[in-house]
């Protein structure tokens, strides 16, 4: 059966890094949208372009998925709605799915960042620590239940189901 995996976690955790090695231990297609933003567009979310970047990458790993293929998302997934609404969409193609949650200290996370900066400037963006405090707060934590496979939340109300919750988050998911 084929596997989603959902890399978890804020800039400077590892996510890369992890990605790249679930995605070579299991044969698995990688996707990241930091791979393909900054050189087609020279900045990390060009007025709204991610988003759509993003539902491309998801709609290729949902027919990856399909044919058989596990995908490993690089994508952060910061929001628990967002990695229920994919875990969801992985079961709806019989897919299983994986959350894989990659917790980073704020000393370390400052450092990566740096050296990143340093070494690869061309991969990456400009973070201050204003960023990495903002960014620390918005993250939902993954629970027990995400990280364990366990029971899918409902969608939030006004959404029937989390296929609609997600072509909405993400506009150029189609079907």
């Amino acid at each position: 059966m084929a596997t989603l995996f959902l890399i978890v976690g804020l800039p400077g955790a590892g996510k890369t890094v992890r990605a790249k090695a679930l995605a070579s231990e299991h044969a698995a297609l990688r996707l990241t949208p930091d791979a393909w933003m900054i050189p087609l567009f020279g900045d990390n979310d060009a007025d709204g372009k991610r988003d759509v970047l993003e539902g491309r990458l998801i709609w290729l790993a949902l027919d990856a998925l399909r044919l058989g293929t596990s995908v490993v998302l690089d994508f952060g997934f910061w929001g628990r709605d967002e990695r229920s609404s994919l875990r969801w969409l992985a079961r709806s193609v019989g897919a299983s799915c994986k959350v894989i949650y990659l917790p980073v200290d704020r000393t370390m996370q400052l450092e990566r960042i740096q050296h990143r900066w340093t070494h690869t400037p061309e991969q990456t963006f400009v973070m201050t620590e204003a960023d990495v405090d903002r960014w620390h707060a918005q993250l939902q934590v993954p629970d027990a239940a995400e990280l364990g496979g366990g029971k899918i939340a409902d969608p939030p109300p006004g959404w029937s189901n989390w296929f609609e919750w997600a072509a909405e988050r993400w506009p150029s998911l189609s079907d």
